[in-house]
């Protein structure tokens, strides 16, 4: 078994007691704030190194070491091979920065994103507007639903009703006719 099918194996185990796996989480999500800490002082230096080496340098089992993985591979400048990696593999530390603060936010990883060595790497202005585009990156917005009487979006001067809904009306006609046809 590759090391990031044990890891998610066992940080995401559904049977799992669960004081055992908060207490895990809360442990877990100190060590992963350590290894940012660090990484964030100098945010243009490439980190490179095996997985086990990385692991040694920031004091992390390589569990914890391939999680950490797992959690900045969006946000790297080149994605790392965690899929097959072993503890040998070579792997980079180099991440966009705009992008890891991003998925931070979206990662409601607010011991992260609130870091202070941000404050040296963007001001208080340019986060506020990463911390906006990051909460819209997966909002859904529906389109405003045409009423069957207000005029059709096409221009043509007629009701929906009897212009382009009258389509789409025939569409489902047609699509429940042939699935009709199917079961018989």
């Amino acid at each position: 078994m590759a090391l990031l099918e044990e890891w998610r194996a066992y940080a995401y185990d559904q049977q799992a007691d669960q004081n055992k796996m908060q207490a895990f989480w809360a442990d877990y999500f100190q060590k992963e704030k350590g290894v940012y800490e660090q990484l964030l002082e100098n945010p243009d230096e490439e980190v490179r190194g095996t997985v086990k080496e990385l692991a040694e340098k920031y004091g992390l089992d390589i569990q914890t070491m391939v999680g950490f993985l797992d959690g900045i591979n969006d946000s790297l400048k080149e994605k790392n091979p965690i899929e097959t990696m072993d503890e040998d593999t070579e792997v980079s530390l180099a991440f966009d920065k705009e992008m890891l603060y991003k998925n931070m936010v979206d990662a409601k990883a607010d011991w992260l994103y609130n870091l202070p060595q941000w404050e040296k790497i963007y001001d208080e202005e340019t986060r506020k507007q990463f911390y906006l585009e990051a909460k819209k990156m997966n909002t859904i917005i529906k389109p405003k639903k045409i009423g069957r009487n207000e005029p059709c979006p096409c221009g043509s001067g007629k009701k929906y009703k009897q212009c382009h809904g009258r389509t789409r009306e025939l569409e489902a006609e047609l699509q429940e006719m042939l699935a009709q046809q199917a079961q018989e």
